[in-house]
């Protein structure tokens, strides 16, 4: 995650463009490390976020609000007192650091015009909101620091504002090619460690993306670069901080899937085959990004019990499945019994008594096979006796064929459950899930007397680049739904062969498809199943007409005789979801 000293620059930018010159119109602070001040400038109102949090360091205009408690803090409390009304004359940056500075005009008890500074410091655990004075005596700030805590800076009322110069690092603006050339370049480091250990404000995800464009390995030593390749990648990194300085962003992130993986305000050209989505402005990159990178992690974190329940049910069955397939491997042999039974019918009449083996020939192989013999029993009575073992394998076969088809059948449904945990989005997914799994007995169902809860969850709803409504499935009781209730007989089926996977409708309001539209639906297909991560997936559809469910099936179980087969990849970037 790139919070680095662009991103910052990349704020300020957008922060000058909507709220300079803008008043005070409400501060709150929602959390302890928290403040939420509404703005209203040129009949619009703004809400800025920010946040100290050591784990979760923020700023970003918002729209959305938390509720405040009964009492403000005292921090708030000053806030108010002082800048309530106050008017934000400018907000800056100094070089490229992770500080912002609010210049705030207000009037003083006395009337007077007065002028404060609110300083965000967004440095990881170290983060801070601090308030001073004109000339940079701290009056409060939302988290103390003393001496005992740090020895660099206390952050106390009454001591001086700094900036604390933990490391001795180069203002990028100030740098030039020559320089980067002769002093950076030369250390003995690899290229983008060089730059993002030397240079104020550059991480290393922007320090690789620099040497990406100048097609170098960022981890190549930078003993290895000639003068021109140097040149070239100096030049390439002053052109960044050329457009930092003139304002030029392109706010960005890159999903790995559905999962956001980095964000940046320069686009990552180094991420070409993963999903890149613009936005206008940094603040909605920020909110979306760590919103969504919440929601993933709070579902992985609810989904941890469900997951249990699926893995260790799985690992029963499959254990179960090994050793019903050994079982069944031993009935092989019941074959040999029988035949030898009958040799011993055929030819055995000669048999003297006590023989311990005799040799016959077996008239299905027209071979010459030697048959043992129990010397204490007469030939019928070893006859009967491998007619015995024949039969009591031959049930055992046809009760371990039963068994193997429904182990097996348990196993694809584990596996479809997990492929759903994986697809799983909001908390209703999971609730469908954990449904299923109580119907099917693998949760004890708690009777509380209480009404049951109504699950809102729904299939992920899709549109064509032809304008074709797509629906795939997140569950085996979505799945059902689908194939047998909401599909009618021409529209087309799509699931990924051979593995658990979402089942994928396209409805086609009579119409024939096109060709991309059939393709989509594939990659749909191929991205929602156990397969999602390879780089080929086998796809088969039909029209919904040629789908059968056996009885007693689990959910979402189809057969099909009829059907065509495509290969693709399952990348679902650039077709059009539904919210």
């Amino acid at each position: 995650m790139a919070f680095d000293g662009i991103t910052i620059a990349n704020i300020v930018s957008e922060l000058n463009q909507n709220i300079t010159g803008g008043k005070i119109n409400k501060i709150a602070q929602p959390e302890n490390d928290e403040l939420i001040i509404t703005i209203k400038n040129q009949r619009k109102q703004y809400r800025l976020f920010l946040s100290a949090s050591a784990s979760l360091p923020l700023i970003y205009l918002t729209e959305a609000n938390k509720p405040s408690p009964m009492t403000a803090p005292n921090f708030c409390m000053l806030l108010r007192k002082h800048i309530g009304s106050g008017r934000i004359l400018s907000i800056t940056q100094p070089g490229l650091e992770r500080i912002i500075r609010f210049e705030i005009e207000h009037l003083n008890e006395l009337g007077d015009i007065c002028r404060k500074f609110l300083i965000v410091e967004i440095m990881g655990k170290h983060s801070n909101i601090i308030f001073c004075t004109e000339d940079d005596q701290i009056i409060d700030s939302i988290k103390h620091v003393s001496l005992n805590m740090s020895s660099v800076r206390e952050v106390l009322p009454g001591r001086p504002y700094f900036i604390p110069e933990t490391q001795e690092k180069e203002n990028p603006f100030d740098l030039t090619e020559e320089f980067i050339c002769t002093n950076i370049l030369t250390k003995p480091l690899s290229c983008a460690k060089a730059l993002y250990t030397s240079v104020t404000g550059i991480s290393p995800l922007m320090a690789e993306e620099v040497c990406y464009r100048a097609r170098i390995d960022g981890g190549l030593a930078t003993d290895g670069l000639n003068d021109l390749e140097k040149l070239h990648l100096a030049h390439l990194f002053l052109q960044i901080i050329e457009d930092i300085r003139n304002g030029v962003f392109e706010p960005n992130i890159v999903y790995k899937g559905r999962e956001p993986k980095e964000f940046a305000s320069f686009s990552l050209t180094q991420y070409q085959d993963y999903t890149i989505v613009s936005f206008s402005t940094i603040s909605e990159v920020l909110e979306k990004y760590y919103s969504e990178k919440n929601l993933i992690t709070k579902m992985r974190q609810k989904s941890v019990d469900l997951r249990k329940i699926v893995q260790t049910a799985l690992e029963r069955n499959l254990k179960k499945y090994q050793l019903q397939q050994k079982q069944m491997k031993d009935t092989e042999k019941k074959d040999k019994y029988r035949v030898w039974g009958e040799l011993i019918n055929t030819y055995g009449y000669g048999l003297e008594e006590g023989a311990k083996s005799f040799e016959a020939l077996n008239y299905y192989t027209n071979e010459m096979i030697t048959i043992p013999l129990d010397p204490t029993l007469l030939a019928q009575d070893n006859a009967k006796k491998y007619f015995d073992k024949y039969n009591k394998l031959k049930r055992t076969a046809e009760a371990l064929e039963k068994l193997l088809e429904e182990t097996h059948s348990e196993i694809e449904h584990l596996e479809s459950i997990a492929t759903s945990l994986d697809i799983a989005i909001s908390e209703d997914d999971l609730a469908e899930i954990k449904e299923e799994l109580m119907d099917y007995g693998y949760i004890r169902r708690k009777y509380t007397g209480n009404k049951k809860v109504k699950i809102t969850s729904k299939p992920f709803h899709y549109i064509s680049s032809d304008g074709f409504h797509i629906y795939v499935g997140k569950n085996n009781f979505q799945n059902e739904e689908l194939s047998f209730k909401f599909a009618t007989g021409n529209d087309w089926w799509f699931h990924s062969k051979g593995q658990p996977g979402s089942h994928v409708i396209v409805k086609t309001n009579g119409e024939e498809l096109p060709d991309r539209t059939f393709e989509e639906a594939g990659r749909l297909a191929g991205y929602y199943s156990k397969g999602r991560q390879a780089p080929k997936v086998e796809i088969d559809y039909t029209q919904k007409k040629n789908l059968r469910k056996p009885n007693g099936s689990k959910p979402g179980f189809v057969v099909y005789y009829t059907n065509y087969s495509l290969l693709i990849e399952p990348d679902i970037s650039g077709i059009q979801q539904i919210l």
